[in-house]
């Protein structure tokens, strides 16, 4: 239904979109905002707005209408738009996902688990989206305070829900907030489900709601807690590979839920000399004594304040551990022979772990002729390479997001399932959930450091043990990030540009072939011509390759589904005959990686600059 609106306001919206003041999508976005009834309480401040002519305000805030990504919905909070995280968007996903579930199940009503991050808004957020579940018939389950992101999944299954929904934007800035969508089987939801239920989104009106308080008093929502900790605690900690405790380390939350979780299963697993870094220990959504203020432990620099609180008191600490503000993520920092910290990369995190967890298994026999690990396309071929040699089947041909893996497991047969990683720190074993936990992966972390120190060794002693048994690998990430509309649009640009017509070299190396997961072909290079078909999987993501002096560079180019930005994830892969050629082995390719990553820069910035204008 819409109602009457003020025509000069809307000749407005027109001239400004005329004027490329704003875009077509915000102008439509605007109107539907502007002329609706459903949007009634926000038609004031945005006539406000109009009226001051404030196009970049309303630009930023309607155009898009927020779609489901990699991780879900994701963006930046404000008091209304259609492109950003705030009440009215919150509860249209709220309601997209019931109306959506209506359909498939044929009728009202299911189980829904909804759980919060320690975010600026997410308990508001959490409250908002139960009572607009509730309200659609569904009986609730909602924690009351925040949890980890990988036990909200676990309750999804645990409780026989529908659906799930995570109010996070994981290890996003504090402006941001997020809805983590969850399907039955405890996994972010994919397609089709996530394009239908964005579809029900958009057509959302007028938007049912009940009383919190009397919905938890009349049973339609019901709060939970200690009794689903205990069980996720227990199931992770019963995947236990090893009795080696005798490690010092320090973990840091980063001002997360990661103490309810993380740090409860190192303390329940019996490591007790485990200690938690006090400075990031309280819950606050704005991530006060975080450099720059952004909790992603994929960056060294969050691990700059456990370091200097290491130094200066001197502790005997050997390994530092991490996890995003929802608990998903973990990352680690070694303390070497020297008593230097190394930060390690999700890829070489993940490398050990997978190692490890097919190692423990061969020495107790459980391993058979159908397990089996899974991996990304873009995180290191030294996942399958380890698998590969322990006869331990890999799966390796999925999209960015580890509602991917989740799946890989499912169809893999969760009973046979080893171990999952992905180059974005996210890890997971066992079958208690379906996304990646930051517990697990500490656990397994620190058995695995403890028994190498037992052995006078560390994490880092045994990568290049790895190196040296399958070939050095180096990895590294370059992110350009293009914001608003125009970046979209010149991110769309780039990919096209990479699509149809790729650097003939970078850094001396010629690009020899191109795997395009968009338009299913693998094509030669330099003339781009169509050499086989490539059925899996299907994706905005594209795979560069080359090599010189035996050495194979692998460049993997893809839009984030959760940020502005285009990931770029480049690989140099040269083999090491022994530890003594090691160190010039991992210099080379090192050198090689980083030249080419620099030529890659050059290239997109020159590219970006004549797009943009």
């Amino acid at each position: 239904m819409t109602i009457r609106t003020n025509r000069a306001l809307l000749d407005s919206i027109d001239h400004a979109a005329a004027d490329g003041n704003l875009t077509q999508d915000s102008a439509v976005n605007l109107k539907r905002w502007l002329t609706e009834t459903c949007y009634a309480e926000y038609h004031e401040k945005l006539e406000g707005l109009i009226e001051a002519g404030d196009w970049d305000q309303l630009d930023a805030l309607f155009w898009e209408v927020i779609d489901f990504g990699t991780g879900g919905r994701r963006g930046r909070m404000a008091d209304l738009g259609s492109a950003t995280i705030n009440p009215r968007t919150i509860a249209e996903s709220a309601h997209g996902l019931a109306v959506y579930l209506r359909g498939v199940r044929g009728e009202r009503g299911g189980r829904a688990a909804v759980a919060h991050d320690t975010r600026i808004m997410s308990p508001e957020f959490a409250r908002l989206t139960a009572t607009t579940l509730a309200a659609h018939g569904l009986t609730v389950f909602f924690f009351d305070s925040h949890r980890a992101t990988p036990e909200l999944s676990f309750a999804v299954r645990r409780l026989n829900c529908d659906v799930g929904v995570m109010i996070s934007a994981s290890h996003n800035p504090p402006s941001d907030n997020g809805f983590k969508a969850y399907w039955s089987g405890g996994e972010q939801v994919l397609d089709p489900h996530d394009r239908r239920i964005i579809n029900c989104v958009y057509e959302a009106t007028d938007i049912p709601t009940v009383d919190f308080d009397q919905a938890v008093a009349n049973g339609r929502i019901e709060l939970i807690g200690e009794q689903i900790d205990a069980q996720y605690v227990g199931e992770v900690v019963r995947l236990s590979l090893s009795n080696a405790r005798a490690i010092r380390a320090v973990y840091t939350p980063l001002h997360g839920v990661g103490e309810t979780s993380v740090y409860r299963v190192i303390r329940e697993a019996g490591f007790r000399n485990v200690e938690i870094f006090e400075a990031h220990r309280e819950p606050d959504g704005h991530f006060p004594n975080v450099p720059d203020q952004l909790p992603n432990p994929e960056r060294p620099q969050v691990f700059d304040p456990v370091i200097r609180h290491i130094e200066q008191t001197g502790a005997d600490i050997d390994l530092i551990l991490g996890s995003d503000p929802d608990a998903d993520r973990t990352g680690l920092v070694v303390r070497d022979s020297g008593g230097r910290f190394t930060y390690l990369t999700g890829n070489r995190i993940g490398a050990l772990l997978t190692d490890y967890v097919i190692r423990k298994h061969a020495q107790r026999g459980s391993l058979n002729v159908d397990s089996f690990v899974v991996e990304t396309i873009v995180t290191t071929p030294l996942v399958a390479d380890i698998a590969s040699r322990h006869g331990v089947q890999a799966v390796t041909d999925l999209l960015v997001g580890f509602k991917y893996i989740a799946r890989a497991v499912e169809q893999g047969g969760p009973e046979s399932f080893l171990f999952g990683a992905e180059e974005s720190i996210g890890y997971l074993a066992g079958q208690y959930c379906r996304d990646k936990d930051a517990a697990i992966a500490a656990l397994y972390a620190l058995e695995l450091a403890a028994e190498l120190k037992g052995q006078g060794k560390t994490l880092l002693d045994r990568l290049d043990e790895l190196f040296v048994e399958h070939a050095y690998y180096a990895e590294m990430q370059l992110s350009k990030s293009f914001h608003g509309p125009s970046g979209r649009s010149c991110i769309d640009a780039i990919m096209s540009a990479l699509r149809e017509a790729p650097p003939r070299e970078l850094s001396g190396f010629p690009l020899t072939r191109v795997r395009d997961y968009e338009r299913h072909e693998i094509r030669t290079l330099p003339e781009n011509t169509k050499q086989t078909d490539l059925p899996e999987p299907d994706g905005n993501l594209l795979v560069l390759e080359s090599i010189r002096d035996q050495c194979g560079i692998t460049i993997a180019a893809r839009p984030s589904g959760t940020e502005p930005k285009i990931k770029f994830y480049l690989f140099g892969r040269l083999e090491c005959q022994d530890a003594a050629a090691l160190d010039v082995v991992r210099r080379t390719t090192d050198s090689y990686v980083g030249s080419v990553s620099q030529a890659l820069e050059s290239w997109v910035d020159e590219l970006a600059g004549r797009i943009q204008g």
